[in-house]
């Protein structure tokens, strides 16, 4: 039984790596990135989350390693807090109380006990620098209060402040101009309205040298600023828009920037025409990062990825996030096949995100075009996906609209190959409908004999396409054609929904929802009620199979009664999410309200909620979905029943993935990496996480069946017959056919023989007497032979002596039924 606790709206991945640069650790063996109110550690060489450092109350918003022992880590938080980290072990070591919110975090080695960090002043969109002073003390909870100033008025990003070698000057951009604790230098003052306001700036590691990004995709190189009528600098241009970040390599030696051509640029001498590329690395560059070893660099990008290069700028690792879609048109979806979480991704993709290890498993191209990064271009958008037939088909709709009259529609069709394991497109239908799709679906039912799939659109039809056969002479193949087109009073139709038996399909044409015959495809009834254009439709499950729900734009739910064809009840409800358990009766309707989005789950069957859960999130709810449980659980509560068999998750306005559980954040964001550490020092691989236990259990096995039995197992080092073999010289030996049946007979026992502890020594002794008398009985017919084998060649097989036969027969004696155990 589980306990009852109650139900907490929790982070279930799918935050931004990207908010912040990344950092590595001192050897490179791990890198450090920002993800929600976590901090994760990954490794660099697997590619996997070793530890999720838990403990923010609120966004994590700065990481640092501690310039004082590089196996501590420092994080800050709008919570206010300052931790300290022992990453190794997962472990939180110290906490200060700063009492502020905090934006960003600084470290430098010569500044003992102090970090600097960014800060609100008395209005929230003003920020200053300061120092925050780290008392020491031996209590695991430290307030530290002690704030010196530093500057005012200075930019929120941490890209835009950046500290001199040795802390000889602090260096913050703000627009077109520099801040320095004694004077300003302005990047404007050669031209008049020149688009070169500052968007990132690096100071030298070694030399009293500053490289700034500019708006206009130039970097300056700026020296001799400390006078601010003689300063200089030196101009280096490639990137086109604007530089998104700057990073010196350790030694000084190179320059790397980045912006949204995805391409890293590496300016080695800081000169013009010695620079290298590192190009289609997919996405736009917002935070580069160098190793402190600086044997590895690192590019966090906007589609939530980052990707770990090495020093000759090839691309080693790739750790990719639930990526942040403009917009999702798709919603949210789960495979059959893998149970991983489907929605838009990359421009073009469906993205496959694995909620189990919060990791994305692959993206499918689905429009299959390169993709043009224009703010002004219209592009391809993929609008609708659907999977049907237990994950065999997969439907999907893009469309691209320039002009009300110029419309670019496509549907394909994409079937599961099982030896590709992924899909392969099927079949393409350009034009399916004359207006945009607003709807599709499949027929999902058991019993199911031809797959079905019903789109429905904005130009008044609903169409329903079948499977059939397209064989030709050269080929077997399968195709998608429409089997029959329905339209009520030429209204747009807006939704539709199959039932869970796939006998009746429900089309909803604006305020008016129409059930229809999926055999007949005749029109059994309608249902109109005038409350508004239907926004959300679908049957009930198992028990509650007879009941249709709907919702409506102007906040009213309904439900119907399909036997005896009339409402059974309404509510009044703005719901935005309204989403079927596919195990279960329940229905989870999502309503937004001004202060927040509210859950109320229930049965069509009961119009009273089995639970309601107010203020889920302060923002919008666009999209949920329910994905089944590998294991159910056990909760006795009536409320909290609903949850048993499946979980229900959700997305919000600013694409944060959340969902409902008993268990705290810590307990739900565990990795497997840190439940299965091993005492031993191995490491944490996957390969590890495969075999390493089962070779523990194998060994337990094997100890525990020797045990039982009682059996000598000597070690193969430790056998004279093998160490004669290895080690005699090869002419000394007789031939290897000869000593190869001897020395297998001896290794091979049977069952019936004893072990070497049960002979006893009598016997040992008198059999060694009575062969030291034959060695002497047998020495003269030994040398008889000698003399007349002379004569015969090669072609007489070599006679062991007896003593050498004596040494053969104790061999026999040692037990080897140690090999019937590997």
């Amino acid at each position: 039984m589980v306990e009852e606790e109650s139900i907490r709206v929790v982070r279930c991945g799918g935050s931004e790596l990207n908010f912040r640069r990344a950092v590595f650790s001192a050897d490179s063996k791990y890198i450090f990135c920002v993800s929600g109110d976590f901090v994760k550690v990954y490794s660099t060489v697997t590619e996997e989350c070793v530890h999720i450092l838990h403990g923010h109350r609120n966004l994590v918003t700065g990481i640092q390693l501690n310039p004082n022992n590089h196996l501590q880590l420092y994080s800050c938080s709008l919570d206010g807090t300052i931790k300290l980290w022992d990453y190794i072990d997962g472990i939180l070591i110290k906490t200060f109380t700063v009492g502020c919110k905090l934006h960003a975090l600084f470290t430098v080695a010569q500044a003992e006990d102090s970090v600097f960090a960014i800060v609100n002043k008395e209005k929230p969109d003003i920020f200053q620098l300061v120092s925050v002073k780290l008392p020491k003390s031996s209590s695991q909870e430290v307030e530290a209060k002690e704030l010196s100033f530093v500057l005012d008025y200075i930019n929120q990003s941490p890209k835009c402040i950046a500290f001199g070698n040795e802390v000889n000057f602090v260096l913050l951009v703000f627009w077109n101009l520099f801040f320095f604790p004694r004077f300003t230098l302005s990047s404007s003052r050669n031209k008049k309205h020149a688009k070169n306001n500052f968007t990132c700036v690096a100071c030298h590691p070694t030399e009293d040298c500053i490289a700034s990004g500019h708006m206009d995709g130039k970097i300056r190189l700026w020296r001799n600023f400390y006078d601010d009528k003689k300063y200089t600098y030196t101009c280096l241009h490639w990137h086109h828009d604007m530089v998104m970040d700057l990073a010196f390599s350790v030694t000084g030696t190179s320059l790397l920037s980045g912006g949204c051509e995805s391409v890293l640029v590496e300016w080695r001498d800081a000169t013009e025409k010695n620079k290298e590329f590192l190009p289609r690395l997919g996405a736009t560059i917002e935070h580069i990062s160098v190793s402190p070893a600086g044997d590895l660099f690192c590019t966090s990008h906007s589609d939530n990825k980052i990707i770990i290069i090495h020093r000759n700028l090839e691309a080693s690792a790739v750790i990719q996030g639930l990526v942040k879609d403009r917009s999702i048109f798709t919603g949210l979806m789960i495979d059959p096949r893998t149970k991983a979480l489907v929605l838009n991704g990359k421009p073009g993709h469906l993205q496959f995100y694995s909620l189990q290890s919060d990791k994305q498993l692959y993206n499918l191209d689905i429009i299959q075009q390169e993709y043009i990064n224009d703010y002004g271009l219209i592009q391809i958008e993929l609008t609708k996906a659907a999977f049907g037939c237990f994950g065999n088909w997969l439907a999907t709709v893009e469309q691209r609209q320039e002009k009300e009259t110029e419309l670019e529609l496509q549907m394909k069709l994409w079937m599961y190959n099982k030896k590709t394991q992924g899909f392969i497109l099927n079949t393409k239908i350009n034009m399916p409908h004359e207006d945009c799709i607003t709807a599709l679906c499949f027929c999902n039912a058991e019993k199911s004999e031809q797959p079905t799939l019903v789109t429905a659109s904005k130009d008044g039809y609903f169409k329903v396409w079948i499977l059939t056969d397209d064989s030709d002479i050269y080929k077997k193949a399968v195709g998608w054609t429409c089997d029959f087109v329905g339209s009520y009073h030429k209204y747009q139709a807006t939704n539709c929904c199959f039932s869970e038996d796939g006998s009746l399909l429900a089309v909803s044409f604006e305020e008016i929802v129409t059930i229809w015959d999926s055999i007949t495809w005749e029109l059994k009834c309608t249902f109109c009620q005038r409350a508004g254009k239907i926004r959300h439709l679908c049957f009930g499950r198992l028990t509650c199979s007879k009941y249709l729900l709907g919702a409506t734009e102007n906040g009213i739910l309904c439900c119907w009664n399909l036997l005896s064809c009339a409402l059974e009840w309404n509510a009044k409800l703005n719901v935005r999410v309204m989403e079927p358990d596919p195990n279960s009766e329940n229905i989870a309707a999502i309503s937004q309200s001004s202060v927040g989005s509210d859950l109320f789950v229930f049965k069509p069957s009961e119009p009273r909620p089995l639970y309601i859960q107010k203020g889920i999130s302060r923002e919008e709810v666009q999209w949920g979905v329910f994905v089944p449980r590998d294991v159910p659980e056990s909760f006795t509560s009536e409320a909290y029943q609903w949850l048993n068999r499946s979980q229900l998750y959700f997305l919000t306005k600013s694409q944060s993935l959340l969902t409902f559980s008993t268990k705290s954040p810590e307990e739900k964001l565990t990795p497997t990496s840190k439940q299965l550490l091993a005492e031993e020092s191995l490491p944490t691989t996957p390969f590890y996480f495969i075999l390493g236990k089962h070779r523990q259990l194998q060994d337990e096995k094997l100890n525990e069946t020797l045990e039982n039995e009682l059996v000598q197992l000597p070690l193969t080092e430790n056998i004279p017959a093998v160490s004669e073999l290895l080690h005699t010289p090869a002419h000394v030996l007789p031939s290897a056919a000869f000593l190869c049946s001897m020395f297998v007979n001896s290794l091979l026992l049977s069952k019936e023989t004893k072990s070497a502890k049960e002979i006893p020594e009598d016997v040992d002794m008198e059999e060694e007497k009575e062969s030291e008398d034959s060695d002497k009985e047998n020495d003269f017919i030994e040398k008889v032979q000698d003399t007349n084998n002379t004569g015969l060649g090669e072609d007489i097989i070599h006679q062991l002596s007896n003593s050498e036969e004596k040494e053969l027969r104790k061999f026999r004696k040692i037990d080897y039924s140690w090999i019937a155990a590997l």
